[in-house]
């Protein structure tokens, strides 16, 4: 995994860089290791703003790009709920592009036995205009 981690609007401290890498590398090894991660860490100067850190994930794979944006007080608790953001979609997008083809095969290998709709067989059918 590449992993960027950018500031927009100004710099960042070492120490939330290095926390942004730690807490991303989760990522790494549910993802390929030429997959791209870009995280853009942002703040809000209104004071009105509770939540005025932000930070913003997006991530380029074969498929679909992963993104991902949270808002906190802080940027380590921004961080931290878009690292679990991250980790659910991840998942998600490695179940479908993983296990789904081989559920597919599954089911082609084994069909399973349907019995047709609409006919009752004798006794039921009896039974049924006994009870009319």
């Amino acid at each position: 995994m590449q992993l960027e981690v950018k500031a927009h609007h100004g710099s960042l401290s070492d120490a939330v860089r290095a926390y942004a890498e730690k807490r991303l590398a989760k990522l790494a090894k549910r993802l390929h290791e030429l997959t791209r991660v870009e995280v853009t860490l942002s703040r809000e100067f209104n004071p009105s703003i509770r939540d005025d850190h932000r930070a913003e994930a997006v991530v380029y794979t074969k498929g679909p790009n992963l993104v991902a944006r949270e808002s906190a007080p802080t940027y380590e608790a921004a961080i931290d709920l878009l690292v679990e953001k991250l980790e659910r979609q991840v998942e998600r997008y490695r179940d479908r592009r993983v296990h789904e083809p081989r559920r597919a095969a599954q089911r082609k290998a084994s069909p399973a036995v349907v019995e047709p709709l609409g006919e009752a067989s004798e006794p039921e059918r009896a039974a049924g205009e006994a009870a009319a």
